[in-house]
């Protein structure tokens, strides 16, 4: 018996060794720094462009090379010098699509060559923009304070924004970088803007955008509140989300003339993109009421199925469910494994939607294909009109920078109302019941965060610079 055991077990364990692949970089560009690293990232580590279980050896022969163990199916992925900004492109540094290759098990080998690196070789992700007129930069480096880090935003505004008085839904996305431009994306854009400015020519009432930037080396970290000990990463996804509603969100109603109420307020991801837009969404029923969910990473935090026992149905939800076959076996029993526990936990067939694609694959051009019809499915049937009339009277802080005194338009229409400033490290220096006058004199000269929050809700949050005119 003993035999037999020891028999299947060293077959067992050769095909588990005999299942590699070798990955070797032979030429790198004259660019490129001695003392750096490359690292490989793909759709099997979770698009982790410093993950250091995917460092290439070094031979010393102007080659380096990684051997690792994926499942057999379709590999996207590219080189990198360990971050996004650093990702291989065009010899003039431009941008490439994701690198594509076909695995079916076994031990197997390819050769690469690296053309360029995007930030040594004269690009920058591109230098043509493919951004709509109507996309842009919402602040380079908006402050969150529960990570004590800062983040780009971007922005879509509806085509008719400037030209009528409308009050629109909002659309809150991870990976800010893929959605509206190929010059800044590190593996394709989804086209957003394009594919809602269709809608809206066809008749589409039209939707606000907010694009997150992911942080690059602390993607992992942020799209997860759970810590994998595999990866060595996660466990801010808390801090990433609280970012979003206590700070992000307010000041986007504040500024923008939104459809402030969870029913006209969607989040969405793909990857671990999608893992923490679930999350999001599932924990803050009162905030969310539509999720898209494209091939998310379920695998990186099993955890994500606890919380749906945990939390159940509060609030009607809409909830879209994407995966691909060419994703492999773990993302789609994952995927129709949460849809089965949703169902089970008392969310209802109407409230969510899977879609499963026979040629879907983990990468930018599928959710660029499929995300006008999660975007329609998710915002469809909603009383338009009827929200416009119950939109909250917007709060307005004055002069900003200024010398002393704030002015606050509208805040006799808050009761109960408070503001807060915050310094940029967290710390709370002042806080007073709502009026529309304070005096901040005794603040030392510096920038601030401003929240002001009713009943403990924030309704309003941004910066301001104190001792300035």
């Amino acid at each position: 018996m003993k035999k037999i055991f020891t028999f299947f077990s060293a077959i067992l364990s050769c095909l588990t060794l005999c299942a590699q692949v070798t990955f070797t970089v032979s030429a790198l560009p004259a660019s490129t720094p001695q003392s750096d690293d490359i690292y490989l990232v793909g759709n099997f580590n979770g698009w982790d462009p410093a993950d250091p279980a995917y460092i290439l050896t070094d031979h010393g022969d102007g080659t380096r090379s990684i051997t690792f163990s994926p499942e057999p199916g379709t590999l996207n992925f590219k080189f990198t010098r360990g971050g996004w900004p650093t990702v291989e492109g065009t010899e003039g540094g431009g941008f490439i699509p994701d690198r594509s290759f076909e695995y079916a098990g076994g031990t197997v080998s390819a050769d690469f060559t690296v053309a360029g690196w995007e930030d040594l070789d004269g690009g920058t992700g591109g230098t043509n923009s493919t951004a709509a007129d109507n996309v842009h930069v919402l602040d380079n480096d908006f402050y969150m304070p529960q990570l004590m880090r800062s983040r780009r935003i971007w922005i879509y505004l509806p085509p008719d924004y400037e030209t009528t008085d409308k009050n629109y839904p909002v659309l809150y996305m991870q990976d800010a970088q893929n959605l509206f431009d190929a010059a800044t994306s590190f593996s394709g854009e989804w086209e957003v803007d394009e594919t809602l400015n269709d809608l809206h020519a066809a008749g589409d009432y039209g939707c606000i955008v907010i694009g997150i930037e992911n942080g690059g080396a602390s993607r992992l970290d942020e799209y997860s509140p759970w810590y994998n000990e595999q990866y060595q990463a996660g466990g801010e996804g808390d801090e990433y989300v609280e970012f979003i509603v206590n700070d992000l969100k307010p000041y986007v109603d504040a500024n923008y003339r939104t459809l402030s109420e969870r029913d006209y307020t969607g989040i969405m991801g793909s990857s671990m993109g999608g893992l923490i837009s679930h999350y999001a969404g599932v924990g803050y029923q009162d905030v969310f009421g539509k999720i898209g969910a494209f091939s998310c990473s379920f695998w990186f935090a099993n955890e994500s199925f606890l919380q749906v026992g945990d939390v159940g149905d509060q609030s009607e939800m809409r909830v879209y469910y994407l995966a691909g076959a060419g994703e492999g076996s773990t993302m789609i029993d994952n995927t129709n494994g949460m849809y089965n526990l949703m169902l089970a936990n008392g969310f209802s067939e109407d409230e969510l939607l899977l879609d499963i694609d026979a040629d879907g694959q983990h990468s930018e051009w599928y959710w660029r294909r499929e995300f006008g019809g999660a975007y329609q499915w998710l915002f469809a049937d909603l009383d338009l009109t009827a929200a416009e009339e119950t939109a909250l009277p917007r709060l307005r802080l004055y002069p900003n920078p200024t010398a002393g005194e704030i002015f606050i338009e509208n805040a006799d229409k808050f009761a109960e109302g408070e503001i807060s400033i915050f310094a940029l490290d967290g710390k709370r220096v002042f806080q007073t019941k709502l009026q529309n006058q304070i005096n901040v004199n005794p603040l030392q000269t510096g920038v601030y965060f401003v929240k002001i929050a009713v009943k403990g809700k924030t309704v309003f949050a941004d910066r301001i610079v104190i001792g300035g005119k």
